[in-house]
């Protein structure tokens, strides 16, 4: 019995060209203003003109592909999808289908569970798997204590922390950082905010950190409020009570992205050296091998349940 592995992933635009329809998607349809979609491109600018998010998923999947091999060989097949650009989930879901493949498991390609992230993936797949007589789909809705996931973090704070000019644990105050959702999400008490708590705890547990805090970053510019705080707020806090050295941990992210590659190292690295603050971040997962066993885990573990 071959198992289908659905691997979601956000998408990204291969170059400045595909930014308006890649932001149109996001939107659901609705066109972006120009003054938006220049703004986009002009982030994508400062950070080479194109995103290195598309060629690390692709590699994630085939080091995924590798990992499942070596576990059960031959009862896998890792097919990848995006939401948001090519190739995309209705697409990947009906080759799937057309593959003959009625075992699935889904994954998304973010540790922390919420509605608007795993639930929306799934919505893009499941009306093409509801027409399938006898296909059995389970999603893997959170893996964010998963073993291989957290090991990888943690030896990234371990090496960015003793990089720092005062290598001092309690000299540094390490943020834990994920993309910021709308605070609507608290009224259906979602679980992104415990998870993502619960990533940080047990990380700074592991590592001993006597100094962290949970914060958000890459907020919508919307009129309704996203949760907070925010990370350029809090970089302001530091500075302003003395702090000097601030590490971020994206933990919310598991690839070199817009949202790492500007918002962090363009944006947030701007205003921390603005403020005196010494910034630094960990180096993202992409293809961490001890990170990619732990998917390979998550999406055994979730087989047996088919």
């Amino acid at each position: 019995m071959t198992v289908g592995v659905l691997l979601m992933a956000y998408g990204t635009p291969r170059h400045l060209d595909e930014v308006e329809d890649y932001f149109t998607h996001i939107r659901r349809g609705r066109k972006p203003s120009p003054e938006e979609v220049e703004d986009l491109r002009e982030r994508y600018r400062r950070i080479g003109g194109a995103s290195p998010l598309r060629e690390i998923t692709e590699a994630q999947a085939r080091g995924l592909q590798a990992v499942l091999d070596r576990r059960e060989p031959g009862r896998f097949r890792v097919y990848l999808a995006m939401k948001h650009s090519a190739p995309f989930i209705p697409e990947v879901a009906q080759a799937v289908v057309q593959d003959g493949v009625r075992h699935v498991v889904a994954l998304v390609l973010a540790p922390h569970e919420s509605r608007m992230i795993v639930d929306e993936y799934l919505e893009y797949a499941e009306p093409v798997f509801r027409e399938v007589p006898g296909l059995r789909l389970r999603a893997v809705r959170s893996w964010h204590l998963n073993p291989g996931f957290l090991a990888a973090v943690e030896r990234r704070i371990r090496s960015a922390l003793a990089r720092f000019p005062d290598p001092r644990a309690d000299a540094t105050e390490v943020l834990f950082t994920a993309h910021s959702l709308p605070e609507r999400i608290l009224e259906w008490a979602d679980p992104y905010p415990r998870t993502l708590q619960e990533s940080a705890q047990a990380l700074a547990d592991r590592v001993g950190l006597p100094r962290w805090r949970v914060c958000y970053q890459s907020a919508g510019h919307t009129p309704f409020r996203w949760l907070g705080p925010d990370i350029l707020d809090v970089l302001r806090e530091l500075a302003g009570i003395g702090h000097r050295q601030v590490l971020a941990v994206p933990v919310g992210f598991v690839a070199d992205h817009l949202e790492v590659l500007y918002d962090l190292d363009v944006e947030a690295a701007e205003l921390a050296a603005e403020l005196g603050l010494v910034f630094r971040r960990t180096d993202s997962l992409n293809t961490d091998p001890e990170f990619l066993e732990g998917l390979g885990q998550e999406v055994v573990a979730a087989a047996r349940e088919l």
